[in-house]
């Protein structure tokens, strides 16, 4: 092969050999870090079920943004206004609050995916479900959620 016609297949290996990829860190979480998310979880239903929405709330960042029918919505005071208006009734909740079926899949050693379900029972009213997916960030007040869709 002469140098004249190596250069081109020179030139495409290297340009090729840019444009790969590095190899991904294989995300993980310790088992502590999932206890603690769970925690959160668990504390989040139990200030709901005491008709503490505040206590509920704490499980979101300032940055939070939920997805509704609309497109996303920013910030605490829209959930809180939302959760008021649709599911409490004189400060305490028209039913009780439960998850299952959650699963926790780390995006990063400081963020991970949620999904699960949520149960509203009791109260008199038909049991309301449906699926939900949290996305966790760690911050400096410990593991908080920055993005909620509920359906």
């Amino acid at each position: 092969m002469t140098r004249l016609a190596f250069l081109p297949t020179l030139a495409c290996t290297l340009l090729l050999a840019a444009c790969a990829s590095p190899p991904r860190e294989t995300a993980s979480l310790s088992t502590g870090d999932r206890e603690q998310i769970l925690a959160v979880l668990t504390a989040s239903a139990d200030g709901w079920n005491q008709g503490d929405l505040k206590g509920h709330l704490a499980i979101y960042d300032a940055s939070v943004t939920t997805m509704s029918k609309t497109g996303p919505r920013p910030g605490i005071d829209a959930i809180e206004l939302a959760f008021r208006k649709a599911y409490f009734v004189d400060g305490k909740p028209k039913q009780a609050l439960g998850f299952s079926q959650v699963s926790i899949r780390p995006l990063s050693a400081q963020s991970a995916l949620m999904t699960g379900r949520f149960v509203l029972s009791g109260g008199g009213l038909a049991e309301q479900s449906g699926w939900f997916t949290l996305v966790w960030i760690r911050t400096a007040a410990g593991w908080r959620v920055v993005h909620d869709h509920t359906s």
